[in-house]
């Protein structure tokens, strides 16, 4: 398999794992009433983070596993199946029993084996020779066209029902189950088993990355939950419109990511990463002061298209600083930083926009990007690695 067609194939694997997670975003609300909940916004935020924390627990033993074994495809079709079992299990168990903490260790486990899939499919496109940027471009594209069409998507099918995305989420992951095992396995031969720590030792520049894949993570989590919520609460949308509104921000994220992606290998990683995150930290808290829907959904475009001048650079900055014996338990410590962000987004964004207003909350994640800019361009002004001009 070419190294281009293993890119597009590796990019479909993200693609599908995560229109499978962002499915049940739209109504969240009413999934967890369905699985027996008493509460919207406390049992969402348990429910969206029970998935994440096991994100951040289960991510390193995928990543070292897969590292010392010198083989990808078999952990991602391991992970991938087991997390569309849990995915049913999800469906039919708490609702035959009334139980939300029984479908809270349900989601744990869906979550423990849903990141061996998405974390080590992106480590695949890591293993790829050539441009790190494309490479990184190409899992971007995938991530933002995965959520782009997993926000509407899962609102229709709200529609239907309550547990029908359950149901969905599941049939897509066993597709990545079998699709994975036509995918060329490039990793490099088993080695000692690492750890992220251990890595970040050796080269502590590795933060860089770390830190911004958390504060962007962390407003996405925001957006999943206060933002869905906000869409719901403030503006009165339906599930449906919902989808389609955070959608406005998917689609540049999504269909803009492997152009900038080129341009990082061009430019340098500095500008995307600090210049963008800043403007992406004001975006963000223009569409939380938005008097009107429409200039709040013209804000939702703006975050999409600066989100999708710094994530490339910033997944690639993980494959510029790794070594290639660590790229598995690397890339498992940019998606732990990532997952640790996501729930903190979720349960700090919302007991914000609980207790504060949404204002308030959208201007304390903004902020926070842009803080992280501030404190870190001196560190990025040093670094060596600033252009990698791969074909």
């Amino acid at each position: 398999m070419s190294r281009t067609r293993s890119r597009v194939a590796l990019a479909a694997v993200v693609y599908a794992v995560l229109l499978a997670q962002v499915l049940l975003y739209p109504g969240i609300d009413t999934l967890v009433g369905r699985l027996g909940a008493d509460t919207a916004l406390d049992a969402s935020t348990w429910f969206l983070a029970a998935e994440f924390g096991a994100f951040v627990v289960f991510a390193v033993p995928w990543g070292m596993a897969s590292d010392a074994a010198g083989r990808r495809v078999p952990f991602v079709a391991a992970g991938a199946l087991l997390g569309a079992v849990g995915y049913v299990l999800l469906a039919v168990v708490p609702v035959a029993t009334g139980s939300f903490p029984l479908a809270l260790g349900l989601r744990v486990f869906q979550g423990a084996a849903t990141v061996g899939a998405f974390s080590l499919s992106m480590t695949m496109l890591m293993d790829l020779e050539g441009s790190h940027g494309r490479n990184m471009g190409a899992t971007g594209i995938a991530i933002g066209l995965g959520t782009a069409t997993g926000a509407p998507l899962g609102g229709a099918l709200y529609e239907l029902g309550p547990l029908v995305p359950l149901y969905v989420a599941s049939g897509v992951l066993l597709l990545v189950a079998l699709g994975a095992l036509f995918v060329v396995d490039r990793a490099p031969a088993g080695g000692e088993r690492g750890s992220p720590f251990a890595s970040l030792r050796r080269t502590p520049t590795l933060t860089l990355p770390y830190a911004f894949g958390f504060v962007d993570r962390l407003t996405a989590g925001f957006f999943s939950l206060v933002g869905t919520l906000y869409f719901r609460t403030v503006f009165e949308l339906s599930p449906a419109a919902t989808g389609l509104t955070l959608a406005l921000f998917f689609a540049p994220f999504a269909l803009l990511q492997y152009p900038f992606g080129v341009v990082s290998d061009r430019i340098g990683r500095t500008i995307p990463i600090v210049a963008g995150s800043a403007l992406y930290g004001v975006a963000v808290i223009g569409v939380g002061a938005a008097s009107e829907l429409r200039i709040a959904q013209a804000g939702m475009v703006v975050v999409g298209v600066l989100g999708a001048l710094m994530a490339p650079a910033t997944l690639a900055l993980v494959t510029d600083l790794a070594a290639a014996m660590e790229r598995g338990v690397a890339m498992a410590g940019f998606n732990i930083a990532g997952s640790l962000g996501f729930l903190t987004g979720i349960v700090v964004g919302g007991v914000a926009a609980d207790t504060y207003g949404y204002g308030t909350a959208f201007l304390l994640v903004g902020g926070l990007e842009c803080v992280l800019a501030a404190v870190t361009l001196p560190v990025f002004l040093r670094l060596s690695v600033e252009r990698t001009d791969y074909a």
